[in-house]
């Protein structure tokens, strides 16, 4: 029986919900997260729902070390990503304690792709202005991005909303 299994899988930032949603599915099955990088997870066998697993854009040190304090197990990164998983027998895990913490969540990931969006746009609109017409691919990138940052300010937007019901 295999102990271990790598997945190569590609998630777009603001499918991170989706992401984390699998990655439980994943340990609720057997599999705990034990690695995560860029596109590839690498799992090892568990008791089924041995582990919660939860992920951030915080590359923060301190936030880490204090996940870390909470019972939680660094299990890697991508970029700003950062993946934890915690013994389910501990209890609820949640990096967001509040409305607004998951608020400054999505800020941090809007910010990440208006960025990369801006970048991508710019490099484009350069390039084909020099008559460079695979630079399409920059424009594409950007609209890309552009439909991902629509859905961080949706869901930015829904909590907004929650928050003022709750005031």
């Amino acid at each position: 029986m295999n102990t271990c299994k790598t997945i190569h899988k590609v998630y777009l930032e603001w499918d991170f919900k989706k992401e984390e949603l699998w990655l439980n599915e994943m340990a609720a099955e057997g599999w705990a997260l034990e690695h995560a990088a860029f596109c590839s997870y690498t799992f090892v066998r568990c008791e089924p729902g041995e582990y919660i697993i939860r992920m951030e854009m915080n590359a923060d040190r301190d936030y880490r070390s204090f996940v870390e304090e909470t019972g939680a197990e660094y299990v890697g990164g991508c970029v700003n990503w950062v993946y934890f998983r915690r013994k389910a027998e501990l209890g609820p895990f949640d990096l967001f304690s509040d409305m607004d913490s998951r608020i400054a969540h999505l800020a941090r990931i809007g910010k990440s792709l208006w960025l990369i969006c801006l970048a991508n746009l710019i490099i484009g609109v350069v390039n084909i202005l020099d008559g460079q017409t695979f630079s399409i691919v920059n424009l594409l990138c950007s609209v890309l991005l552009a439909y991902g940052l629509g859905r961080i300010h949706g869901m930015n937007a829904s909590l907004e909303e929650e928050r003022a019901l709750h005031e």
